[in-house]
């Protein structure tokens, strides 16, 4: 999943016309999804550890390390966390001392709006965007589960003030979700494997309800209807166009539902990606074809061509093992249980 996202942002901000050799370039999606994921990990680390934890406060510590590192409002970031850090290193994790998220790679006007204001109260910072960002940084919020959906949302509303782009990122992990957790495939059956991403899809729009107001009946029913879209008519452009006309977040998620299901197939994926591209916003749209496809057939599926070029390919793979670690296996340990990992609370402080 994390790698489809980022091969998907990749594609989509080169509009499908990538370099022939060299290193393929992150998108700002996903730089902010790999702080996504560090700060649901960190997080977790804090819950096991202290008992309590507000994982919004969390996340978006995780932001402001990533706007210092990128050289935005460096003063007022330190300001706001370095001094309960008594003097230490800030920022920290080892995230931090990854190069390439220090370089601007696009621009993400609301989420940099937001976090410019980071010395006001965190629930008054918020800009009235409905954006994709809000949609695309918060897709490994999936990995922890459903019980996590709401939190997307609330990860958005750090930034994101729209009502609409909060539920649509609630409702992206949701479905992404239900892609990761969807039966393995058999692999001599090309039909399953069809089948597979369709029936995640529906699957997890029909969970949707259970989120209440993260899911209203209209929202729904766009869903419903763009998936639908893909089943009776499948790969058109202007339907394309139309379900995903601009960069706001459920536009992404809309855009996503109908490429994945138009292209099922676990051959299909490059097609997949490169379709998503010609939408009006390629790099949502490819994002999040790019996060449900590979949450579902793995990352096996995905073009070794360009896995292998991309630049974060190894920081998304680690990332994507240690949160499974970490929700599996608590590295760290906790408040009545003790470290088997004695790095770990160092790489993810949980705070």
């Amino acid at each position: 999943m994390m790698l489809g996202l980022a091969i998907g942002d990749t594609l989509g901000a080169a509009r499908g016309k990538l370099p022939t050799s060299g290193p393929l370039r992150a998108g700002v999606s996903t730089q902010l999804a790999c702080f996504t994921a560090e700060g649901v990990i960190r997080a977790m680390v804090r819950g096991s550890h202290k008992g309590i934890c507000h994982p919004p406060s969390v996340v978006l510590h995780a932001y402001c390390r990533w706007a210092a590192m990128q050289g935005i409002e460096v003063d007022r970031m330190r300001r706001r966390w370095a001094a309960a850090k008594g003097g230490e290193a800030w920022p920290d994790g080892w995230l931090a001392d990854v190069p390439v998220l220090g370089e601007r790679r696009g621009s993400a006007p609301a989420t940099v709006a937001a976090l410019s204001r980071i010395e006001d109260p965190y629930d008054r910072i918020a800009t009235p965007s409905r954006g994709c960002h809000a949609l695309t940084r918060t897709l490994p919020v999936a990995v922890a589960g459903t019980g996590w959906a709401r939190q997307a949302g609330e990860f958005a509303a750090l930034t994101h003030g729209d009502s609409a782009a909060q539920s649509a990122a609630a409702q992206a992990a949701v479905l992404v979700h239900h892609c990761l957790t969807t039966p393995p495939q058999e692999h001599d059956s090309s039909d399953h494997s069809d089948r597979a991403v369709r029936e995640a899809l529906e699957m997890g729009i029909a969970a949707l309800p259970s989120l209440g107001e993260r899911a209203t009946a209209d929202e729904h029913g766009r869903l419903l209807a763009a998936f639908q879209h893909a089943v009776d008519q499948p790969a058109q452009a202007p339907l394309l166009a139309r379900l995903a006309p601009d960069a706001t977040a459920p536009s992404a998620l809309l855009g996503g539902i109908y490429t994945a299901a138009s292209f099922p197939g676990r051959t299909q994926l490059r097609a997949a990606l490169e379709f998503a591209t010609s939408a009006p916003d390629g790099d949502s749209v490819a994002c999040v074809t790019g996060a449900l496809l590979g949450a579902v057939h793995g990352f096996e599926a995905l073009p070794v061509d360009l896995v292998s070029r991309h630049e974060l390919a190894w920081v998304l793979d680690t990332l994507a093992r240690d949160m499974l670690s970490q929700i599996v296996d608590s590295p760290s340990g906790g408040e009545y249980v003790a470290s088997w990992d004695p790095y770990w609370w160092d790489r993810y402080p949980g705070w």
